[in-house]
């Protein structure tokens, strides 16, 4: 357990960062953050390289488009401008149908706040998931991105490891169960060693190189 634990803090030390961070979302139990998260979502669970999708989700966020009624309001081919200006092409036409047509659901189902969405399931990892796979452009992988990332806001979702997560622990050789993961680190911490652990299944981070940075630092 002593090594895995350095395994996990050098982890953190090297990707320590959400995606939600890395799209400048300063994710908090708020409509406004938790409505961006679910935007990042919708944009990760598309084939494309994560950090095309994080871009993509800056620039709507810097065109203002942060909220549902900001994105509803948005034209279709606003949204399609701010989405090519992060390189996300391949996809730009239909994310940008998806996003203004899971604005008005956000608004008329849950009056623009996720928090009612978090109440309704009382916290229910698999009420949770169900209900935002209603969302157009999110299935059980965005349902997955969305509570891997909300966790770190939403305590009682805790600790919610995908099989993306799981698959990274399994690359570092560390558990590949979400409790004896979270036993590595403090509950607040959880959350970002999730994403970590993503990065190593995408490639985005050397599981060897973490490996023999930990066995150096024992």
């Amino acid at each position: 357990m002593g090594d895995d634990r350095t395994v996990a803090r050098v982890l953190l030390d090297r990707r320590g960062c959400t995606y939600a961070e890395e799209a400048g979302i300063r994710l908090a139990d708020r409509p406004s953050p938790l409505y961006q998260l679910l935007v990042l979502a919708t944009l990760l669970s598309t084939r494309i390289r994560a950090r095309v999708a994080v871009a993509a989700a800056r620039e709507l966020f810097a065109a203002g488009y942060r909220t549902p009624q900001a994105m509803e309001a948005a034209s279709w081919q606003d949204r399609v401008d701010a989405l090519g200006r992060g390189h996300y092409r391949r996809y730009d036409e239909r994310t940008s149908t998806m996003l203004g047509t899971g604005a008005r659901l956000c608004l008329d189902r849950w009056r623009g706040d996720l928090r009612r969405l978090h109440r309704e399931a009382d916290g229910d990892p698999a009420g949770l998931r169900r209900r935002l796979t209603e969302f157009p452009g999110i299935g059980p992988t965005g349902a997955d991105i969305f509570l891997r990332e909300a966790q770190t806001v939403w305590p009682d979702v805790r600790p919610y490891a995908d099989r993306r997560t799981l698959a990274g622990a399994k690359r570092l050789g560390l558990p590949a169960s979400p409790d004896r993961l979270a036993g590595l680190v403090g509950a607040a911490e959880f959350g970002r060693l999730a994403s970590a652990l993503v990065r190593v299944a995408l490639g985005e981070e050397s599981a060897g190189e973490v490996n023999r940075t930990a066995a150096g630092a024992r």
